[in-house]
């Protein structure tokens, strides 16, 4: 049995970038990824890039059939770009194969053509998630009901796309597929559209969506599926009926720990199926950590990168680093225009009690916004009274997961807002807004 001093076990961000950070230290690490293509992780192959590709495509309307190969091209190169970095590199070994624990220190690899264990002093887990899929009734009989990472697979545009969960995914695809023509229809249980969000900016949402043509069905328990002619029939409510060309379920996601023989190492699962980390990201097993998806929480590709430099900082470094003083975590849903969003909502300032001053603008007030022609949206920002510091931001327009980022600086850096105010920005940017928006405070 071979010992590596370090066994990765997945080829998301955060595992192939410690494998290479730690190989290229001269440390022995074995990388487990038991399907070629998700090397990379998911956001390579099945998530933001692909994704992102699409969204950029569809904006500027280039044909479906046009962009689905554009997506693949990219995708392509960039998979073969991360395996070639870690063959590269003399002391990291590739493995193709599927995972599982005996004990805490080995793992066994299974794949079509052989059966082995390898032994490692430490060991990361970094398996991802998959799309989570509800219990809704004929789903699994019809081909043309597709999960987050099967609709990017689509030879041929649907006319008609039913959207099952109108959260962030679903919103991301709904105007995807929208910029490409399809009648989109989005379907979900809640009443209220987007609870996370603030009303006002829950509502422009909305607006924008329906806008576009994009048909939303709020408080629709989705009853059934089944096959009409072929079509999928979606059966909601009271006994209504939708059928479309194809169906996507967009019901989050659920963390990769099954086959993984975690009881064997000893390894605790929470409720949910995620693996118990603390705030260095250990497991139970204090050799075994757990980074990425796998381990719940926020599931962005920059969290699993953040979680890469606190692993790496007790490795290396003064083991300062944890998941306390990662910072104000910001995230984007990638319709037309970008929703991104940092800190507290205004409902969650008063649950907490925190006195703020609120400070908005509608995006046609900017002039890029003009430049870009597409003045919808609004931008909106959170100061806390007390500390003149910013405590949340809602930015609803064009460029806003460019401009979320300088937010996040400032919450991070503790800086008044001020600072962002009298910033000389370059113009024209949607990022000098803050110049005019920040003015609104007094």
């Amino acid at each position: 049995m071979i010992t590596y001093d370090n066994v990765v076990i997945g080829f998301g961000k955060a595992g192939k970038t410690l494998a290479a950070f730690l190989g290229e230290k001269g440390e022995s690490v074995a990388i487990i990824e038991q399907d070629p293509n998700m090397y990379g992780g998911t956001c390579i192959n099945v998530g933001c890039i692909p994704t992102k590709t699409l969204v950029h495509d569809s904006d500027v309307k280039i044909g479906f059939a046009a962009a689905m190969q554009h997506k693949r091209q990219v995708v392509e190169l960039l998979r073969e770009k991360n395996k070639e970095k870690l063959i590269g590199i003399s002391s990291v070994t590739l493995i193709n194969g599927h995972a599982k624990f005996i004990d805490s220190h080995t793992v066994e690899v299974a794949n079509e053509k052989e059966l082995y264990s390898i032994r490692g002093d430490r060991i990361f887990i970094d398996t991802g998630a998959r799309a989570r899929l509800p219990a809704i009734p004929g789903l699994e009989k019809l081909p043309n009901v597709y999960d987050s990472t099967g609709i990017l697979q689509l030879e041929t545009q649907p006319k008609r796309l039913g959207i099952i969960g109108a959260g962030y995914v679903g919103i991301e695809f709904a105007s995807i597929f929208s910029g490409f023509g399809t009648e989109v229809t989005l379907f979900d249980s809640a009443q209220s559209f987007l609870g996370r969000e603030d009303r006002d900016i829950a509502d422009l949402v909305e607006s924008i969506l329906r806008e576009q043509g994009i048909n939303l069905h709020l408080g629709a328990n989705v009853m059934g599926l089944f096959a009409d002619g072929n079509d999928a029939c979606v059966m909601y409510g009271s006994n209504l009926r939708e059928s479309f060309d194809a169906v996507l379920l967009a019901s989050g996601r659920a963390p990769n720990t099954d086959g993984l023989g975690l009881d064997l190492a000893g390894i605790k699962i929470d409720a949910n199926g995620a693996i118990e980390v603390d705030e260095y990201l250990r497991t139970s097993q204090h050799h075994i950590w757990a980074m990425g998806d796998v381990k719940g929480g926020p599931q962005f590709t920059y969290i699993s990168l953040d979680d890469f430099r606190i692993v790496r900082d007790q490795l290396y470094g003064d083991g300062v680093r944890n998941t306390g003083n990662r910072g104000q975590v910001p995230y984007s849903v990638f319709m037309t225009p970008t929703l991104s969003r940092i800190g507290l909502t205004e409902q969650q300032a008063s649950k907490l009690g925190v006195a703020v001053k609120i400070a908005s603008i509608p995006a046609v007030a900017v002039t890029r916004a003009h430049t870009l022609g597409d003045t919808r949206g609004i931008l909106k920002v959170l100061v806390s009274v007390d500390s003149d510091q910013i405590v949340g931001a809602a930015l609803l327009c064009r460029d806003s997961h460019e401009t979320i980022n300088i937010v996040k600086l400032a919450m991070d850096n503790g800086l008044s807002y001020r600072v962002l105010r009298d910033h000389v920005y370059t113009h024209p940017t949607m990022s000098e807004a803050f110049n005019e928006l920040l003015m609104q405070i007094n």
